[in-house]
């Protein structure tokens, strides 16, 4: 008798496969899709999602397998707490006191800007008017937070919605919001991460850690940060990014570690690993929902004006003000490239489990909350993943007409036509069509002709002074007519 065959298709066997699938697959290719095509990891892994996900082939589906919102938020926060970590530890030494000004005006005008300016758009395409305070500045937060700095924008709109006074909103927005969850985080993680630090070096000094370990240590710290200020009830992600400075203070970690690329390793893997689970979970449905004012014109319209006046028009104004920000490209590129990601997802979720405990009388914030931040999201992850090449299209132009005229000068710089009295070597071509090359003439070469495929041109006058270098900046090669200019 055979034993029977059983193929299991549960979450815990189709899971890993289709993300180390993806993963494997998408790592031979890497190199071609992230550094020739300038295309972003995350818009093939949200894609990937989507095909896989319960819309599609229905190969994968997160709703079946517990309550959505808590995995979610579960999974963003660590995932945003390792990539936070991973931020602070690569900035170079005692980056934060040196560009103190510039990180000031990001976050605190540009960042003002962006609220008051998403929380317009979405007043205009959605025209929502609540009972006790606009939604908008709930919604404004999921687009203008930056990471941990999110939370007093989110806190600041659910105290007005918490409190009939506003004054007693205000009062507990700066002392539980400001005083503790802010100011306790940059705390906590300044001293976790000085601390840190300090053992660490010691146990690698005395022989105590091996290379694994040594490796994996921020990762574990950014995890043991998280658990502890979700006990205290702090700010997790600003906590870890406060700490990866701080632990980077002295740049100690950051060179004993600048080669192994462990860090990106790591942060590579969880962000392709979450805009998969992302791309599974997109409510397609809740996308068009007329009762709530939500249609796909209106989401599309919201999206199109985030993604151009959120974080762009203020950047471009107040770049000369930012010593960080040195020319007008600059200045485009930081306007532009502001992805709304793992952060904007996390904060949405938070405010849809906040506005929950209010009851039933909120549903219409709830109905609102969620599909509004990842339309925007998934928008911002195709907008942004396909215009990167835009940005790269001249500089690669220019690198590769640069590298073409060096190629021409030094094959010119190869013929061995020799005119002792002018200096420099000179030809003729087959044709008696004079094309001046140029040659040192203590090369060393003799005046043996090498052909070459050229047709016949007209003269050159050669320079009468010392023979070019690759220094040279206007040597001028004709043949048909054509001028090829080596600079």
């Amino acid at each position: 008798m055979s034993p029977e065959i059983e193929i299991q298709t549960t979450p815990f066997q189709l899971v890993p496969a289709l993300l180390g699938g993806f993963i494997v697959l998408f790592g031979l290719n890497s190199l071609l899709i992230k550094e020739r095509l300038f295309l972003s990891d995350s818009l093939f892994a949200t894609i990937y999602g989507i095909i896989i996900g319960p819309y599609v082939l229905n190969w994968m589906n997160p709703n079946d397998w517990t309550t959505l919102d808590t995995l979610s938020l579960q999974l963003s926060r660590y995932i945003l707490a390792i990539q936070v970590m991973a931020a602070g530890i690569t900035l170079p030494k005692k980056y934060l006191m040196i560009e103190w000004k510039s990180i000031l005006l990001l976050l605190i005008p540009v960042m003002s800007v962006m609220w008051i300016v998403c929380g317009g758009i979405i007043k205009l395409c959605f025209n929502i008017t609540l009972s006790k305070v606009d939604l908008r500045n709930i919604l404004s937060c999921e687009s203008g937070a930056n990471d941990g700095l999110g939370y007093p924008f989110l806190f600041f709109a659910i105290y007005l919605m918490r409190y009939d006074n506003a004054g007693e909103a205000i009062w507990t927005w700066l002392y539980a919001t400001w005083g503790y969850q802010i100011l306790l985080s940059i705390a906590i993680g300044a001293a976790v991460g000085y601390v840190s630090r300090k053992i660490l070096r010691i146990a690698q000094e005395r022989d105590l850690i091996d290379k694994v370990s040594f490796l994996s240590f921020a990762v574990a710290l950014s995890v043991l940060l998280v658990g502890v200020c979700t006990i205290l009830g702090t700010d997790d992600i600003l906590a870890c990014f406060i700490a990866g400075n701080s632990f980077t203070w002295d740049d100690w970690f950051r060179i004993e570690t600048n080669d192994a690329h462990f860090q990106e390793a790591i942060d590579g893997l969880f962000n392709v690993s979450f805009f998969i689970y992302f791309g599974t979970i997109i409510p397609w449905k809740e996308f068009n929902n007329p009762e709530y004012h939500i249609t796909p014109t209106r989401l599309g319209l919201c999206g199109m004006f985030v993604m151009l006046f959120r974080r762009l028009p203020v950047v471009l104004a107040g770049y000369k003000l930012i010593p960080a920000i040195r020319n007008y490209k600059e200045a485009l590129f930081a306007g532009w490239f502001g992805p709304i990601g793992v952060s904007a997802f996390f904060y949405a979720i938070v405010a849809k489990q906040t506005l929950t405990e209010h009851g039933p009388q909120d549903i219409w914030d709830l109905r609102l909350v969620y599909p509004i931040v990842v339309f925007i999201m998934l928008m911002s992850v195709i907008v942004h993943g396909i215009t990167i090449p835009f940005f790269f299209l001249g500089r690669h132009v220019t690198s590769k007409t640069r590298n073409f005229s060096q190629q021409v000068f030094e094959r010119a710089m190869s013929r061995t036509y020799v005119d002792k009295d002018a200096g420099i070597n000179v030809g003729q071509s087959e044709d008696d069509g004079n094309i001046l090359y140029i040659v040192p003439k203590d090369s060393g070469r003799d005046n043996t002709e090498t052909s070459i495929p050229e047709t016949s041109g007209h003269a050159c006058t050669p320079p009468p002074s010392q023979p070019p270098t690759m220094e040279s900046k206007n040597v001028i090669f004709e043949g048909n007519g054509r001028q090829n200019r080596a600079t």
